[in-house]
């Protein structure tokens, strides 16, 4: 009997030996989870877009969509989450078509057409490019510019604001930390030893000086709903919460007809100072 419970304990070990060393050294496929083919474009849902090509500060060159909206009242920079790529989010691209917004949604390092191999540098360095392609090709003013954060980039958008202050960030289905995910996910390995991904949102956002929405859902079943309520604590800016239904990755789809409204109006109220001030400037000589 002995003998079976040291084989047993021995067999335990040893298996949460080879989890955790996984854990750890194949740790970017359990954070990013990268598609390389474009399924569609935009012009499969009626939209004209540009392709733009980017590159980054470690020379990487990466790929994305600007998608033009008539009488654009801002433009839309959209980081999106840790899944798929720009191609699976048409609903988002078609959405702030609808709200008169510009946008340009862009693939990280090793997602869709873009080179390089996803990271969490990599990620915050292919929002810096996104940015000065829009502040300085496009000739934007960062008011002009709402950083539209999905899941971990939701993370991203924070990292970004405190850098670069754009006219407002939305957060969707954001989480606290990877560290706090991790630990829900992998509570039987040691965490802070192993992590080498942070995206620590909760320690930045108190940061961000521009108006802030928050949008989570309680049926998310990936970031739970405490996450989004814990980002929007710790905000000091202005701020926004908005609760909205369906899963982690139905934000397009799932009660549209109270979501879309609330993100407009939040957009509208951000971007009623930058409309006055524009006409101000109109009727100047």
């Amino acid at each position: 009997m002995q003998n079976l419970l040291v084989t047993f304990f021995t067999i335990v070990v040893i298996t949460w030996l080879l989890l955790t060393f996984a854990l750890y050294m194949f740790q970017p496929n359990f954070v990013y989870f990268p598609t390389k083919e474009l399924v569609a474009t935009p012009k499969e849902i009626g939209l004209a877009y540009e392709s733009v090509y980017l590159s980054t500060g470690d020379g990487a060159r990466i790929h994305g969509w600007y998608v033009p909206a008539d009488k654009a009242r801002a433009t839309v920079l959209y980081l999106h989450g840790n899944g798929g790529n720009i191609s699976h989010r048409l609903a988002a691209l078609q959405a702030f078509h609808a709200l008169a917004l510009n946008t340009l949604i862009i693939d990280y390092h090793g997602y869709g057409l873009s080179e390089g191999d996803p990271s969490e540098d990599g990620t915050y360095q292919d929002a810096e490019a996104a940015w000065e392609h829009l502040t300085r090709t496009r000739g934007l003013a960062p008011e002009e510019i709402i950083v539209f954060g999905e899941s971990l980039g939701g993370a991203v958008a924070v990292w970004l604001a405190i850098r670069d202050r754009p006219g407002a960030v939305i957060l969707e289905s954001a989480f606290t930390s990877l560290r706090d995910l991790a630990k829900r996910y992998y509570p039987f390995a040691p965490v802070d030893l192993l992590l080498r991904f942070y995206y620590a949102t909760l320690e930045r956002i108190a940061k961000v000086a521009c108006p802030i929405l928050i949008v989570h859902s309680r049926d998310d079943e990936i970031v739970p709903f405490e996450h989004g309520e814990r980002l929007y604590k710790a905000i000091t800016a202005r701020k926004m919460f908005l609760e909205r239904t369906g899963g982690h990755n139905d934000a397009f789809s799932a009660d549209v007809n109270h979501y879309m409204p609330a993100l407009g109006r939040f957009i509208t109220g951000v971007l009623a100072p930058a409309d006055d001030a524009a006409k101000v400037r109109r009727s100047l000589p």
